[in-house]
Parts: structure tokens; C-alpha cells; sequence
């Protein structure tokens, strides 16, 4: 038997935004590029997200879950995340920061 369970999501990214101020969010979005990316490559890969999923608390995500998370983000196909195309990418799975308040975070640093 399947358990259906509902997850509800809270976006945090707002409040951080509003907590740290623009400069400090995006801070702490390239430290956390920085925990997850391969530090041969500079880029976060499969392999480096797979081995570093623990720390964003998703054990159990699926190796097809992380490549579609891997291409959402992928803009220059070379089949990883580079600085910019995580926080872009961060920004776009977070609509809380698209809200008034943080719309001049996005055209300061010109991300989306």
C-alpha cells in the first residue's frame, strides 16, 4: 500500500532576502553553489549533487529527479550548474522572490 502524503512547500527566500538584504542573499546563495559544486570541475554535476544530497535533507530523491533538476537548470548544456545558472535557477523555483519587494534584488543583479 502507497501512502499518499502532501508536502507543503514554504519558501524561505523571501524572508532571507528581507533578513540579509540583497548583497547577503546572494552570498549565501554562492556558498551554498560552492557546498554542493565538484571542486575539480567548478560546476555542480550529477555526481556532486548526488553525493551532497544529504545536506538538503532529500535522501530519497530519484537519480531521474536529479537529472531533471540538473537540465531545468542548465543553460549552456554542458551538463552542469555553474554559479549563475544555480542562482538563476534558484531564483526561478522560489516565486515568493518575484514579489514587489524583491524585484529589485533580480534587476540589480540583473538574474532572471
Amino acid at each position: 500500500m502507497e501512502l499518499d502524503i502532501a508536502f507543503d512547500f514554504e519558501d524561505y527566500f523571501p524572508s532571507m532576502m528581507m533578513r540579509m538584504g540583497a548583497e547577503g542573499f546572494i552570498g549565501e546563495l554562492c556558498n551554498g553553489f560552492r557546498l554542493l559544486m565538484d571542486g575539480e570541475r567548478g560546476l555542480i554535476t550529477f555526481e556532486s549533487l548526488k553525493r551532497n544530497i544529504i545536506l538538503l535533507g532529500l535522501n530519497d530523491m530519484r537519480d531521474d529527479e536529479i537529472d531533471c533538476m540538473l537540465s531545468e537548470g542548465d543553460l549552456d548544456g554542458d551538463g552542469g550548474l555553474n554559479q549563475v545558472e544555480f542562482c538563476i535557477l534558484m531564483f526561478r523555483l522560489s516565486p515568493g522572490l518575484m514579489d514587489k519587494g524583491s524585484k529589485q534584488c533580480v534587476e540589480e543583479y540583473d538574474v532572471i
